[in-house]
């Protein structure tokens, strides 16, 4: 998993002059008669996308050795930590080695494909993880299937189902969120969208940003959902903190986290499903909000224009944007116009 402007999760030294997969050579995976499994048939003419550690090398696969030492391309997202994982994996890397990342992926995807419809294997990796997921390897596979060529995965490790297996939260129905939004509104924006979600929710999360998207899940979820934030999975230095959102902000304060962040939200149970549901309709209309605003500020002594954001910070519009506050402030004045008579002269406090 990997973001523009944070930090890989990378491969720590754990592990780092083992073996691969319970001190087997992976130098012996070949697919040769009597070799462990034959993990490696040699496949001509195939895109393969394979998940390499996000923190032990123990964890990479015979497969993984085997695809590395015998594929004809290997279009890897980091070309020197494709060499320094296949060192520490003790195995040689034969085939060629080409940059694939976000910002050429598209433009190679087709040469790519070219080599593999002549007969070649392709071997996609990415940083740590499962390429596609946080990382390039979309536009390749799009393409294969456009193409009518054959794409297949090697699977392995994933800090999304790892985090989600040791949350302790619910697992048979999740949805995966990718990193939260690096802007304060955008990320709000999102979160809204998601408040009345009952699947459990996975995001990812840069250590440099958690503390505002702590502060960010607190107002939008509420204080006592209950939740996970994992980090440095499969490393030295795993941890995982269980509590309500608000115990999991107070720990982000007191000991702020280290490493690659993956954050496990509990779904909303039915009632708060039905609560969020109730906000955005039909009070939502402009006229519905505008006479909330109008009750507000005649119950709390404040202007309306003061209302009005108040009233619209709490009416979140299903895609988590909020109301436009110049429609409800027209409606106000429409309002105002229509109960002149009963208002008196002043009209409606502060319109």
């Amino acid at each position: 998993m990997t973001e523009t402007d944070g930090p890989s999760m990378d491969n720590n030294a754990e592990a780092a002059d083992s073996p691969v997969a319970g001190g087997h050579s992976p130098g012996s995976v070949s697919g040769k008669a009597g070799s462990p499994g034959k993990v490696f048939e040699k496949m001509r003419g195939k895109v393969v996308l394979a998940a390499t550690p996000i923190g032990n090398t123990a964890d990479a696969s015979y497969r993984l050795a085997a695809l590395i030492e015998n594929a004809d391309i290997i279009a890897a997202e980091d070309t020197r930590r494709l060499y320094d994982l296949a060192n520490r994996m003790g195995v040689h890397v034969s085939g060629q080695v080409v940059a694939y990342h976000d910002h050429n992926e598209r433009g190679k995807a087709d040469p790519l494909l070219d080599r593999v419809q002549e007969g070649a294997t392709v071997l996609v990796v990415s940083d740590a993880g499962m390429p596609t997921i946080n990382d390039p390897g979309l536009a390749i596979v799009r393409r294969a299937i456009a193409r009518g060529l054959s794409v297949t995965c090697a699977p392995g490790p994933s800090a999304v189902l790892d985090a989600l297996a040791l949350s302790g939260l619910a697992t048979d129905r999740f949805c995966y969120e990718g990193f939260l939004p690096r802007r304060h509104n955008e990320r709000l924006k999102a979160l809204r969208a998601l408040k009345a979600e009952t699947r459990t929710i996975v995001f990812y999360e840069a250590p440099h940003r958690i503390r505002e998207s702590m502060d960010d899940l607190f107002s939008v979820f509420g204080p006592g959902r209950s939740m996970a934030l994992a980090r440095e999975l499969t490393k030295d230095y795993e941890e995982v903190r269980r509590g309500t959102i608000a115990q999991i902000r107070q720990t982000v304060t007191d000991d702020p986290p280290r490493g690659e962040i993956v954050l496990v939200i509990a779904g909303a149970s039915a009632e708060e499903a039905a609560q969020v549901t109730g906000q955005v309709s039909p009070a939502a209309s402009a006229e519905g909000l505008a006479r909330e605003a109008v009750r507000y500020s005649e119950m709390h002594n404040v202007k309306v224009k003061d209302a009005i954001v108040r009233i619209v910070q709490e009416h979140p519009l299903p895609d988590g944007s909020l109301p436009n506050r110049k429609k409800v402030y027209a409606a106000v004045l429409a309002l105002k116009d229509v109960g002149a008579e009963d208002t008196g002269p002043e009209g409606i406090k502060g319109a």
